[in-house]
This record gives C-alpha cells, structure tokens and sequence, in this order.
C-alpha cells in the first residue's frame, strides 16, 4: 500500500466541496435562541439532506439551564460523479484490494469528508414537551444555538433532542443533552490513545487507523468506564477529531460498549494546508473545552483520563492548578513508555499532589471506584 498521507491531503482538498461556495468561518459562535416554535413550523430540510444533532451539555444558568446545541445539515452526494471518481482514483492510487476491509472502510470514511454541507437551513427541534427554532445553519453546514431550558424540560441526566420534520418526512434525527447537575463527578475523556487505539505519534499509522481500518477500543476501558458510570460518573468526550468522524465515533463507542456522554470534537476543512491541522496537536482546542466545563459547574468533581502521546498530561496539570479544588483525579495511559519520575510528568504535573495523578499501561490498574 502507498503512503497515504500525500495523496489523500490532495485528493480531499481538490474535491472539497467548499472550494464552490463562500468560505466557511473556521468557528461558530453560539448565538442567542430565537423564539419557541410556532405550531407548525418544521426543519426545512430537503429529502436528499441529512442533519446531526450533536451531543451537548446543559449547565446551570440562574434557575434554569443554558446549552450550547449544534446542528450540522449536509447532503451526502453519493450519487456525485465528481466524488465517486475522487474517491475510486484513491483506492486505485492506494491499491486498496477490492473486498478487502481496508477498502470498504475507506470507501466510506473518506465520503464523509467529501460531503456537500448545507447553509441557510432552519433546523426546529422538540426538547421535552417544547419546541424550539435553532439558528441557519452557515457555510459549513453547522450552527450553534444558545438554548435556555428550565428544570422540566430536562427531567433526567440525559434528554433527547428531536428534529421536527416536514410532513411525510419519516426519518428520525435525534441528539442528547447531557445535564450537569451542581454536584456529582464528571469524567472527562480522551478519546485516541486513551479508549481508541490510534497510535497518532505516527502520522502513517494514524492514518491508516483512521481511514483504512475499523476502530479499535483500547482493551479493557470500557470496563472501567462502565464501572464509575454505574457508580453515577457522568462522561464527556473531548477529542481531537473533526466532525466528519462523528458517525464512526457514535458506532466505536456504542459497539465497544463506553457509557454514552457529551461528544466534542473540531470543526474541520478538507483543503489547503487545513487539511494537515488534522494532525496538529490538539492542546489550543481541548484546553478551552476542559475549561468551560470546569468553570461552569464549580460544584461538581472531575476525572481526568487521557494518555501520553501528545499534550494530555500538560493540559491536564494545568486544569489542576487552575481548578484544584475541582480536579480530584488524573489517569493517564502509558503510550510511551515513560515512568512516573520522567522529566516531562515532574513538569507537566508540578504542583500536583502525588495522589492526585496515576500513570498506567493496562486499564485493570485504574481504581474501581472514583475519589
């Protein structure tokens, strides 16, 4: 098999279908939520068009709550000549075997990033007996709705959201909010190297286990996550990968068994030098999103579980010194192969009690109940 690193960079950012459309801002704002519905009023989405609602988090806002809900419209083009010919040029470069695994997965992980994304679209949702209008989507298919909900509109930890479609529409879209209560313990996790074998410090093999292989869950991880979510533990996923890759991420942790939980992931281009942010390192994205989560439930305990094949361990330290009253644990998964008196653990975790951070190479170390 041929690198792939080359030639899928070229090859998705030559058939990215935003070359044909305005450009696509790099973030979205969340902006304040229109009013509720009117009777009636429906997503305006056409038949060829599919929406994700994406897993959110509610917090406490005054004597409601205040989420952050996105929603991503986007057509598939499956039927697209221009991306059936992109993708087939691919498979041949990479002389990916007809019927073998690497072939089929790569078939459909690559579409997803080829897929047309959908502005001005108008997305209604019903949370609870409530319906609500988010904002128009933008160029890049996605828009972010500041929702506020009070106590009966989120009776349990976790509450679906549900599209409301146009009449004769039988599809289902359906997402989550995940509630964070004042108190409790929130476990917030790493996703590649830490629950997904990615094996990211090689670009290559990162690559391949993207794109040419089927997810593979780090042995014994789901175990333990089960374990602390029966004991109550509410999950939220922070990572590195970009949208494109939700479907497959929902798939992994569902079939490998994680307990379900908020999923956060990168918006993402296709083309230009974007595409190599792909593999950049992940630090300026997850430590505000670690941030916002501690500093907007101050009441509740957090455990921190990541690995140490990028910055896990030095954003980690900083969270502690930062919210140390806050973060009461944290795991990280040896990947590579350094002991717990490494120069970097010494720096990345100074001013971090001893007993407050665990290095680990197999998930039966981790404890069975949390702090």
């Amino acid at each position: 098999m041929r690198s792939l690193l080359p030639a899928l960079a070229l090859t998705l950012a030559a058939c990215d279908p935003a070359r044909q459309k305005a450009p696509e801002p790099e973030a979205t704002t969340p902006a304040p939520a229109p009013p509720a519905a009117p009777t009636g009023l429906t997503s305006n989405l056409k038949s060829d068009e599919d929406l994700r609602l994406l897993p959110a988090v509610a917090v406490r806002d005054g004597d409601g709550w205040r989420v952050d809900l996105r929603a991503w419209v986007f057509e598939p083009e499956e039927g697209s000549w221009r991306r059936g010919a992109a993708v087939e040029a691919l498979v041949s470069a990479l002389e990916l075997p007809p019927g073998s695994e690497a072939n089929e997965v790569f078939r459909k992980r690559a579409r997803a990033f080829l897929v047309d994304n959908e502005s001005g679209k108008r997305v209604v949702v019903r949370i609870s007996a409530k319906e609500h209008v988010l904002e128009v989507t933008g160029a890049n298919g996605h828009s972010e709705t500041t929702l506020h909900l009070e106590d009966a509109d989120l009776p349990a930890v976790s509450t679906p959201v549900i599209a409301v479609l146009q009449p004769g529409d039988a599809r289902s879209f359906t997402g989550t909010i995940v509630r964070l209560d004042a108190t409790g313990v929130s476990v917030v996790s790493d996703v590649d190297d830490t629950i997904k074998i990615s094996e990211v410090r090689d670009k290559q093999r990162l690559l391949a286990r993207t794109f040419l292989k089927e997810f593979e869950a780090v042995p014994a991880m789901a175990a333990a996550y089960q374990r602390w979510a029966a004991a109550g533990a509410a999950f939220h996923y922070l990572s590195a990968s970009p949208w494109q890759l939700y479907d497959a991420l929902l798939d992994f942790t569902g079939a490998a068994g994680f307990p379900a939980g908020s999923l956060h992931l990168k918006l993402f281009r296709p083309k230009d030098s974007s595409f190599f942010s792909l593999f950049q390192d992940p630090r300026e994205y997850k430590a505000p999103l670690l941030r916002m989560l501690l500093r907007d439930a101050p009441g509740r305990r957090f455990v921190l579980v990541g690995d140490s094949g990028e910055m896990d361990p030095e954003v980690y330290g900083d969270a502690y010194r930062e919210f140390p009253d806050q973060v009461v644990a944290i795991y990280i998964r040896d990947v590579t192969d350094e002991g717990r008196d490494a120069p970097r653990y010494r720096t990345a975790f100074a001013g971090v009690p001893e007993a407050r951070w665990q290095i680990f190479a197999d998930a039966a170390a981790l404890p069975p109940t949390l702090p």
